[in-house]
């Protein structure tokens, strides 16, 4: 590996994945031969079933209240092995389980229209796991821009009311916007970044009133640009 650059090992880990993204990225029609859009959320939380996921679940429900055209899936990645070394050059070690190649068909999919990535605010900033996620979305960064204009929204899950959502919303977007997606926030009738849940609020995230609307604020604002971006009314 001493004589293979960051970037020759880039391009060939893109090579091999190729064959995984081409049938889907070929072309971006407006939408299905039934006219229906899907919108897809990943929860980047280490812990399966828990805020992270319940927010966007609330957040897929107002998705699917905008249209009957709209279809909507949850990926949880917890559990999942997706080691982001991967993308800066570094082999994976012999044996080791990546589990990031079975996302890729998803996430190229011409019908997936939208794409909420959802995040626990660990210090101030996106879950490991996130980050490890975003970045090996590289491939689909090389690989004709299999991202380009899908619509995404992003949800951040902190501890307490001001925890750090609204920076950490912010970094993700900055993923985002390199892979040329159409990034949105939450609409009105308060717009704002994306959607900032407190997952301390008594009785739970979900009980948690502001975050909450924001989250469906953000859910709808996806679904409308998406729809809106098919061609579809």
């Amino acid at each position: 590996m001493d004589s293979v650059t960051r970037r020759d090992f880039v391009r060939k880990s893109v090579a091999a994945g190729a064959a995984a993204v081409a049938p889907a990225a070929a072309s971006q029609p407006a939408a299905s031969s039934d006219g229906s859009v899907k919108i897809i959320a990943i929860s980047c939380s280490p812990r399966k079933g828990q805020s992270t996921a319940g927010a966007l679940g609330v957040c897929l429900q107002a998705a699917r209240e905008v249209s009957p055209r709209i279809e909507t899936e949850l990926i949880e990645l917890a559990g999942l092995r997706i080691n982001g070394s991967v993308a800066a050059g570094i082999a994976l070690a012999e044996g080791e389980r990546d589990d990031f190649p079975t996302l890729v068909p998803k996430l190229a999919d011409p019908k997936v229209r939208g794409i909420i990535i959802g995040t626990p605010v660990y210090f101030g900033n996106m879950s490991s796991l996130c980050r490890a996620f975003l970045e090996r979305c590289i491939v689909l960064y090389q690989n004709k821009f299999t991202l380009h204009n899908k619509v995404a929204g992003v949800v951040a899950v902190g501890g307490t009311r001001n925890g750090g959502q609204e920076v950490t919303i912010q970094s993700v977007q900055i993923s985002l916007f390199c892979q040329e997606m159409i990034v949105v926030g939450n609409g009105h009738p308060s717009p704002r970044l994306g959607a900032t849940v407190w997952s301390g609020a008594p009785g739970g995230a979900l009980k948690d009133e502001f975050g909450m609307g924001t989250t469906k604020g953000l859910g709808q604002r996806v679904a409308e640009v998406a729809l809106r971006v098919a061609g579809v009314s």
